[in-house]
């Protein structure tokens, strides 16, 4: 009962938030940039390569999802998750990291 409540609440911490870093690419890829585009055309370049960088990131959260969805198809189905999954999920949280602190940074 602990892993499958620790595994429940790891997949609703990353369900929020990644959809928290979604909206937030998507308002500024939608609204944001195009306006900044607009005003200041000299930062086009530096828009280009912020954009690129919600897609690379949009990847990782996907491939993120869809591991922490085998893992609960795992538990399900009365088996241990197996040590790719987890070692999957954790090698998936330093990815995601990396990129998010270098998308701020820049």
């Amino acid at each position: 009962m602990t892993l499958r409540q620790n595994h429940w609440t790891l997949g609703s911490f990353c369900a929020s938030y990644c959809r928290i870093v979604t909206i937030q690419h998507t308002v500024e890829d939608a609204h944001l940039f195009p306006t900044l585009s607009t005003v200041e055309p000299s930062l086009e370049p530096v828009l280009q390569r912020l954009g690129a960088e919600h897609e690379v990131i949009a990847e990782v959260l996907d491939r993120f999802d869809r591991t922490l969805v085998d893992l609960v198809y795992e538990e399900q189905g009365r088996q241990l998750p197996t040590r790719s999954a987890t070692a999957e999920i954790g090698e998936l949280a330093d990815e995601l990291s990396a990129l998010l602190l270098s998308h701020l940074a820049y």
